[in-house]
């Protein structure tokens, strides 16, 4: 079975493209390579042993997109394929509303076309901006968002809303937390184009001399260090998951459910510096900055309803 992933080079998408070709899927990837690179293709062909047919094109260019459902005919589509920086949102929102719901109402429009209508959507926590009660669930209040990007995964899931209900689609909305980590073999990992907006991989950065230093922002928060607290989730984890995913679809018609993705427990920004430290034994150049526009304050999940429903899900 063939399966459409857009943003396939990115971080998630390329640990995602491993774990569906370990399950006997067929990725197919389709990427424009604005924040990921073409040698993404060489670490999955170690893993693997072989790589999977590979577009190099924008979502939001219709023409192509259609010609590529036209040689591939995909079953389904997993869509990772957008801007994903909150700081960096705040900056250039114009151009994550551009990309991020521009290439949703692209694909959409396209998967009508040729009647696809198994959706796996990349959703994001920042859907719930800060909420009032912790954990969240799948049913807390979403749509306040604290930055651009964060609007940008509203906007998109209230579009899969809509079209489920004239389109059939049958779609599953994901909502990760805070994604971390590489492949085991190391041959894939996160390795962003330019400067990196995530922790880790700044602190992978710095740590090896790449950057200079490490900026925490903010230690005035509410919280046991003053720091923002995340819940971190395994790359290979949440690849799994997105496959889990993939097979209730499969089983199941005409559904539209949300599910959480993370660990279930949160980890203060500077927990996650001095774990660093400990365990790679190197010291660490860092310094506490202003809090950064756009974040929310603490936030971790309730993942029962992903335990439940998932759970069994990847064979």
């Amino acid at each position: 079975m063939k399966i459409l992933v857009t943003g396939g080079t990115g971080f998630i998408g390329s640990h995602t493209v491993v774990e569906l070709t370990n399950a006997g899927f067929e990725p197919v990837i389709l990427d424009n390579l604005s924040n990921s690179n073409r040698a993404v293709l060489d670490g999955i062909r170690e893993i693997l042993g072989k790589v999977p047919k590979f577009y190099e094109l924008d979502c939001r260019n219709e023409k192509e997109l259609s010609q590529v459902f036209e040689n591939e005919r995909p079953e389904a589509v997993i869509h990772f394929a957008a801007f994903k920086a909150v700081g960096e949102s705040v900056e250039k929102p114009l151009e994550y509303y551009d990309n991020n719901v521009g290439s949703m109402l692209t694909l959409l429009e396209v998967m009508r076309k040729y009647k696809v209508k198994n959706f796996v959507f990349s959703s994001s926590c920042t859907v719930y901006g800060q909420p009032e009660s912790l954990p969240v669930t799948e049913l807390s209040p979403d749509a306040n968002a604290a930055s651009p990007y964060g609007y940008t995964k509203v906007m998109c899931e209230q579009i899969i809303r809509d079209s489920s209900k004239v389109c059939g689609l049958n779609s599953a909305i994901l909502r990760y937390f805070n994604p971390i980590g590489a492949h085991p073999s190391g041959h894939i990992g996160e390795l962003p184009n330019g400067i990196p907006n995530n922790l880790v991989p700044f602190i992978t950065q710095t740590a090896i001399g790449k950057r200079q230093k490490l900026t925490v922002f903010g230690d005035d928060y509410s919280t046991p260090d003053g720091t923002c607290i995340r819940d971190f989730i395994h790359v290979v984890d949440l690849a799994k998951a997105h496959v889990a995913a993939l097979h209730w679809l499969l089983k199941n018609d005409n559904q539209l459910e949300v599910f959480n993705l993370g660990q279930g427990k949160g980890n203060t920004v500077l927990e996650v510096v001095k774990a660093f430290v400990k365990v790679s034994g190197q010291n660490l150049n860092y310094e506490i900055g202003p809090r950064r526009a756009g974040d929310v304050e603490q936030i971790w999940a309730n993942v029962e309803k992903s335990e439940k429903m998932l759970a069994g899900k990847l064979n």
